[in-house]
C-alpha cells in the first residue's frame, strides 16, 4: 500500500539522520555565505556555532539555547542578517518550544532580552557609522527599537509553534492510549463472556456425565449380585476417580467463571507432591507404573508445579490409551542447575501417542497441550520413540537463573 507524500515527509522528519542532514546543510550554507559576504570573527563564530549545533538538537535538546544565543551574537557582530543565522535561530526557538527545554514564557522572555541587547549593539554601531540616530525619548527614537520588537515577535512565533506541535502530539498519544485501553477492555469483556459460555457448556455436558459415572459405579457395588472383591474394588476405584474428576472440573469451572483480575479460587492445585497418588491411580486401573525421584526436593513456583503434574498426568493417560498393559516409569530429577527434568517412558510398542499421521510425530492434542504447558514456563518438551523402544515424553522446565 502506497503512502501519501505527507506521511513520507513525516517519516523522513522522524528519521534519526534528519537533524544531522539539516544541521549539516545549514552549516554548509553558512560557510558559503561567509565566503561571499565575509564578516568579523564574532560574526563568523556565531554563524558556524549556531548552524552546527542544530545537528544535536534532537539527541540533546538543551543545545537549542546555544543555537539561539550564538545566532544573536553573530547578528550583533554585523548589521547584515545572514540567512543561515535566521534559519538556525528560528529552528532553535522552535526546538526550545517543541522539547519544552524551559517554559515557553521563559524562552520568549530570554529571546526578547537577547533581541534588545542585539538592538542596543546595533544602535551603537549606527552612531559610530555617522548614521542619524535620535536621542532616547526624542521624536522618532522608538523606531530604533523596531528591530527588537520584530525579533521578539519572531521568537514568540517560533517557540509557540514548537509548543503547539508538542501539545498536539501529546493529545494524539493520549487519544491513542485511551483507544487502546478501550479496545483492551472490550476484548477482556468478550473473553469473559466466552469463558462463561465455555463454563456453561462444560457444566451441562461433561459434569452431568461424570457425575452419572460416579453414581452408577458406586451403586453397582450394591445392586450387582455375585461381585468378586476385586470387581467391587474396581467399581470403587471408578467412582473415586470420577469424584476426583468432578472436583477438578468444579475448580476449572470456577476459574472460567472468575473474571480476570479477581481473586482465584482458594482450592489447592495439584503439585509434584501428588505424583505418588497419580501413579497409584494409574496402577488402580490396571497399569504398571513406577515413580523415581532424584535430587533434593525443591518447592517450585506454583505454575511450574502444576505444569509438571499435568504433563505427567497426560503422559500416563496416553500410556494407558496407546500402550495398555505396558510398564511405565515416571522419573523426576531436581537438577542442581535449577532445571526440573520430567520423563515418562513406557515399554510398549512405541509409535504415535497422539493423533498425528506420522509415527512418533506427536501431533495429537494431548502432546500439543503438554508442549504448551512446558513452553508456558519457559521450558521445552520432546515426545517420541524411546532409545530402548517404547515411547518417551521428556520435559525440561527451568525455574530460575543460577
Amino acid at each position: 500500500m502506497s503512502t501519501s507524500p505527507q506521511e513520507r515527509l513525516r517519516e523522513w522528519i522522524a528519521a534519526p539522520a534528519y537533524p544531522w542532514i539539516t544541521g549539516g546543510a545549514v552549516t554548509v550554507g553558512g560557510v558559503a555565505e561567509l565566503i561571499v559576504v565575509p564578516g568579523g570573527v564574532t560574526t563568523a563564530a556565531g554563524v558556524l556555532v549556531s548552524a552546527a549545533s542544530l545537528m544535536w538538537r534532537r539527541s540533546f535538546p538543551p543545545v537549542a539555547m546555544l543555537t539561539v544565543a550564538a545566532g544573536l551574537i553573530g547578528f550583533a557582530g554585523d548589521v547584515n542578517l545572514y540567512v543561515s543565522i535566521m534559519v538556525s535561530g528560528l529552528t532553535g526557538c522552535y526546538s526550545l518550544g517543541r522539547n519544552r527545554v524551559v517554559h515557553p514564557a521563559l524562552a520568549v522572555a530570554g529571546g526578547a532580552l537577547g533581541a534588545l541587547c542585539v538592538n542596543l549593539v546595533h544602535i551603537n554601531t549606527w552612531s559610530r557609522m555617522d548614521l542619524p540616530v535620535p536621542a532616547l525619548w526624542e521624536k522618532g527614537s522608538l523606531s530604533l527599537f523596531a528591530e527588537s520588537f520584530l525579533l521578539t515577535v519572531v521568537v514568540f512565533g517560533a517557540v509557540m509553534m514548537g509548543d503547539a506541535v508538542r501539545s498536539r502530539e501529546e493529545t494524539r498519544n493520549e487519544r491513542s492510549l485511551a483507544q487502546a485501553q478501550l479496545i483492551a477492555m472490550e476484548r477482556q469483556h468478550a473473553a469473559e463472556a466466552e469463558r462463561a459460555a465455555i463454563a456453561r457448556e462444560l457444566h451441562d455436558i461433561v459434569s452431568h456425565s461424570v457425575s452419572m459415572i460416579a453414581v452408577q459405579a458406586e451403586s453397582a457395588t450394591y445392586t450387582t449380585p455375585g461381585l468378586t472383591p476385586e470387581a467391587r474394588d474396581g467399581f470403587q476405584q471408578i467412582a473415586g476417580t470420577a469424584r476426583s474428576s468432578m472436583a477438578e472440573l468444579r475448580r476449572l469451572l470456577g476459574v472460567l467463571r472468575t473474571p480476570q483480575g479477581d481473586t482465584a479460587l482458594t482450592a489447592p492445585q495439584p503439585t509434584l507432591d501428588h505424583l505418588a497418588e497419580l501413579v497409584d491411580q494409574h496402577r488402580a486401573v490396571g497399569g504398571t507404573a513406577e515413580l523415581r525421584i532424584t535430587g533434593e526436593r525443591v518447592a517450585l513456583p506454583a505454575a511450574w508445579e502444576l505444569s509438571a503434574y499435568r504433563i505427567a498426568q497426560e503422559a500416563l493417560t496416553n500410556a494407558r490409551k496407546h500402550a495398555p498393559g505396558a510398564r511405565t516409569v515416571v522419573e523426576v530429577d531436581y537438577g542442581a542447575d535449577r532445571l526440573l527434568t520430567l520423563r515418562v517412558r513406557d515399554d510398549g510398542p512405541g509409535g504415535d501417542h497422539g493423533s498425528g499421521p506420522a509415527a512418533g510425530a506427536g501431533t495429537g492434542h494431548g502432546l500439543t497441550g503438554m508442549r504448551e504447558r512446558a513452553a508456558l514456563v519457559g521450558g521445552r518438551l520432546t515426545a517420541g520413540a524411546g532409545p530402548d523402544g517404547g515411547f518417551l515424553v521428556e520435559a525440561e522446565l527451568p525455574w530460575g537463573s543460577g
